[in-house]
């Protein structure tokens, strides 16, 4: 506590026992009393000193000894309704809404609080009560013999005031006749309170007498705590299950942004709190949380509403009582404010003072949780019993006149309410009171009083011996204590109109709720419609069960209301959280490739498998595209170029062996040039294997072939570039150097230098061939299909061993350049291993950056590039003196000994 509020109670304590001394308190029970006042707020522990103290319960403590005088009533607190019996019970109920606050000076006792807003349905629940004992006192089998009687109480819906009641609840039957201050209290139990922050005051005021108390409309979740509220039970659910309902029911409806508000009191405190552990970790959050104040202020009503109309957030929920939602719906309507959404809890959602047709357009689509409705047979005639002619001296009566007919039966100077006979008849229209077709709240008063009769019937049934108390004793029928009681409450078990009622543990009963939606009738005016239940004994998720083609919803439509601070993101793009904001509150960012949200509102997106992609939209994986070197507008030319190359080679064949004895094919060695012409052939063939699917084969073929018809190509050029060098170089007559040159030793040149580039491909092949491979690196979105060289290293050498070949063959041939003779071949050799030399130089960077079946394309590409260098260079030149200048095809002419 505040250093302040210790003060008080240090003053409130000490003046306490000054005043209880008056009345020779024994020490003992001073200090019981003075632990109990401990527990009250300060503005009810003045109450206390003032109120406690005017009635005779607080001395019958004193001494029996003590004169019967000393015990003096100081102020009266007139019950609403009383009835003697051979058992009491109280009743409290919020027979009124609004209060005024007396002036509290503590100078002088304060006068009571002035309760306004008379409430005709809490009227009803007192008439059930009323039936149900009544009923109870004609049956003759449960508690034959025995009577029950009442005494009911008004709370004004107010802590302070209830408490009055409560300490007034203590007393006897009549205080009148109860002077001394002695014995236990005669009150067994009592039915009550209606708002939760009231039954907080009675309970823990009935604590210290071990009276218990059945509560028929507080669903506060604290008071589970059996160590705090050890008398306390309900007929009611308990709100962890309310609040349960309604996040269910927030995310059944996809309303991620909702308002909050509450009423100024422990019901919504605890609700509102329960209802934010309950939406945690889940997709819904709170745009804003608003408190109602408990004494109604307009001003701080309208503050609200402000927020309520700048706010996303088109679905409120509100925890709050009838009492305080009455004017500050009024002050709403007045503010004109639509297109709202209400979530209204048990305490209200079923409220008649709502029913006008001047609420619809501003209340019509309302959903809520209503506690369970049941069937009260006789409650409609008996609510037509009462008339102020049958009761002409009970102001509460008087009261329901003037809010049924606007006129007042019992004329006074304090009303302004014109004069009215009492005779009316009361009508189905006046349904805040006649309203019997359903009742909800009005039938857990009916089941209250049935469980506390059936607890007294089991009670008295009790036979000694075999009794639940010490010594297995039993209750004395004639001196029943208020505790003795309670240990029957927390047993009984009961069936009514097919429904089991009892108590578990902690004094609650069985979690079942009505879903209730406010519809218009024919007449214009609200009805509630049931569309559905909640019903918490059955496994989660499975709890709760709606029927939307019968809802209705806020400004009289029948598509479900959007209530969300961002749209919901569509398939094909996450949710990204903006900075500082509620997770509700983001920006929708598309799937980025290769990932797939298929869902509204995915957190993430999700990659597709290995050989899957997404698609366009990012809604879904398809498979990758597959791609390789086919027969497309890439493969096609390829192709073609190749048979072209090919053709024309085997026609430079046909050209040559058709004039093979002429002196251009013979000076050139014909057998080495039909040699190269083959090799070239095979050479512009391979790169055909380049094309096409990549298979295991295809694999191994196309590197071995190209390099093999390749070396074999360079060796027969080598050969022939020895063969010029050794005929020119030839110093004298007698040198025979080219018989070390003659046929078979050219063989066994190009066989050799061939040999060699088998050998390394051959071992390539059995140590690391290359296969077929799936790329998947260089486009995500596709699969490349490619061959992989396996080794590297074999690869490498394969390519360096043929650039070696060129490299000798171009240093033979530069070396014999520029030697006599019309036909000197050596400058086309050069020339042609310049070319090649060239071409393969510009691959090796090619390759390696060419992407995915490209990669072979360059190779293919590269490998016929060379080949046509090679066959224009060396054979275009003897095909052009063959076929156009057959008059230099001269042996005279190549030795340049032709006469001029």
């Amino acid at each position: 506590m505040r250093g302040y509020e210790i003060s008080n109670y240090i003053t409130l304590c000490r003046e306490i026992t000054r005043l209880l001394s008056v009345y020779k308190l024994p020490n003992s029970k001073l200090s019981g009393v003075l632990t109990l006042t401990v527990s009250m707020p300060p503005l009810a522990l003045f109450s206390f000193i003032f109120y406690a103290l005017s009635f005779t319960h607080v001395s019958r403590y004193a001494s029996t000894a003590t004169a019967a005088e000393d015990c003096i009533l100081r102020n009266s607190f007139q019950p609403g309704f009383v009835a003697e019996g051979d058992f009491i019970i109280g009743g409290i109920f919020p027979l009124h809404y609004n209060q005024e606050m007396p002036d509290q000076n503590y100078t002088y006792t304060p006068p009571p609080v002035k309760c306004n807003g008379f409430d005709p349905r809490a009227f009803r629940w007192v008439q059930t009560m009323r039936l149900a004992v009544e009923e109870i006192n004609e049956s003759t089998e449960l508690l034959p013999n025995h009577t029950l009687g009442y005494k009911i109480f008004d709370s004004c819906a107010y802590p302070l005031t209830g408490q009055r009641a409560a300490l007034a609840v203590l007393n006897g039957l009549s205080e009148a006749d109860s002077p001394m201050c002695s014995g236990a209290s005669p009150m067994l139990a009592v039915i009550g309170e209606s708002g939760s922050a009231q039954s907080i005051v009675v309970s823990r005021l009935l604590r210290p007498f071990r009276i218990p108390m059945i509560s028929y409309f507080s669903s506060c979740a604290c008071f589970t705590d059996r160590r705090k509220y050890p008398t306390f039970f309900r007929v009611i659910p308990n709100d962890d299950y309310q609040v349960k309902a309604i996040a269910q029911l927030l995310l059944h409806f996809n309303w991620t942004w909702v308002g909050l508000i509450r009423g100024d009191h422990e019901y919504g405190r605890f609700a509102v709190q329960g209802l934010l552990r309950e939406l945690q970790g889940s997709s819904v959050c709170v745009a804003y949380q608003e408190m109602i104040p408990l004494l109604y202020n307009t001003q701080r009503a309208l503050e609200i509403m402000q927020v309520m109309r700048r706010s996303l957030a088109k679905v409120v929920v509100v925890f709050s009582a009838e009492g305080e939602m009455t004017p500050f719906l009024r002050d709403y309507m007045k503010q004109n404010i639509t297109g709202i959404q209400w979530v209204a809890s048990e305490a209200w959602v079923t409220a008649s003072v709502f029913t006008g047709r001047e609420f619809y357009p501003y209340l019509g689509g309302t959903i809520g949780f209503g506690i369970r409705k049941g069937h009260i047979a006789q409650l409609g005639d008996y609510l037509q019993t009462v008339s102020p002619q049958r009761y002409p001296d009970n102001v509460l009566v008087g009261e329901l006149w003037e809010a049924l007919y606007g006129c007042s039966p019992f004329p006074s100077s304090a009303n302004h309410f014109p004069v009215c006979s009492g005779q009316e008849d009361l009508l189905k229209q006046h349904s805040a009171y006649m309203n019997t077709s359903s009742p909800r709240v009005a039938y857990n008063v009916y089941k209250a009083v049935y469980a506390v009769a059936h607890s007294l019937h089991n009670l008295l049934l009790c036979q000694s011996g075999n009794g639940p108390f010490e010594n297995d004793s039993c209750a004395q029928s004639n001196n029943i204590l208020p505790w003795q009681l309670q240990y029957y409450l927390q047993e009984v078990k009961f069936n009514m109109a097919g429904e089991e009622v009892n108590f578990d543990l902690k004094g609650d009963s069985v979690p079942y709720y009505d879903i209730i939606n406010w519809q218009r009738g024919t007449t214009g005016s609200i009805e509630f419609v049931n569309v559905g239940l909640f019903d918490g004994t059955k496994p989660g998720g499975e709890e709760l069960v709606i029927q939307e083609e019968r809802m209705m919803w806020a400004g009289h439509q029948s598509e479900v209301p959007v209530s969300v601070c961002s749209p919901s993101c569509p398939p094909g793009s996450r949710k990204a959280v903006r900075r500082g904001e509620p997770v509700c509150c983001f920006d929708c960012v598309p799937c980025d490739s290769g990932k797939i949200s298929n869902q509204t509102n995915s957190v993430e997106c999700i990659f597709c498998p290995e050989d899957w992609w997404s698609n366009q939209d990012r809604t879904s994986c398809i498979p990758k595209k597959v791609e390789f070197l086919a027969y497309d507008a890439l493969g096609i030319p390829l192709t073609v170029i190749s048979v072209v190359g090919a053709s024309l080679t085997v026609g430079v064949f046909v050209v040559f062996f058709h004039h093979r004895s002429t002196a251009v094919v013979r000076v050139n060695n014909s057998e080495l040039s039909f040699f190269i012409l083959f090799a070239l052939t095979l050479c512009f063939l391979c790169s055909l294997v380049f094309i096409g699917e990549p298979t295991v084969w295809s694999c191994m073929l196309r590197h071995t072939a190209f390099s093999i018809t390749f070396s074999l190509c360079i060796s027969c050029i080598l050969g022939k570039t020895l063969v010029v060098l050794a005929a020119f170089t030839a110093t004298r007559p007698g040198d025979n150097i080219m018989k070390w040159l003659g046929p078979k030793q050219q063989r066994a040149i190009i066989f050799s230098c061939t040999l060699v580039q088998v050998v390394i491909c051959a071992a390539w092949l059995i140590d690391a061939p290359p296969y077929p491979s799936r790329n998947t690196k260089y486009e995500r979105s596709k699969i490349i299909l490619e061959c992989s060289v396996g080794s590297s290293l074999a690869f490498w050498c394969v390519l360096g061993y043929i650039g070696l070949q060129a490299c000798l063959c171009f240093v033979l041939a530069f070396l014999a350049r520029k030697l006599p003779g019309n036909f000197n071949e050596a400058k086309y050799i050069t020339f042609s291993m310049l070319i090649f030399s060239a071409v393969w130089l510009a691959f090796v960077p090619a390759y390696l950056s060419a992407p995915g079946n490209y990669a072979g394309a360059v190779e293919s590409f590269a490998i016929l590039a060379s080949s046509f260098g090679l066959l224009f260079c060396l054979f275009a030149p003897k095909c052009y003196i063959i076929l156009l200048k057959p008059e230099k095809n001269t042996k005279q002419h190549l030795m340049g000994k032709e006469k001029r």
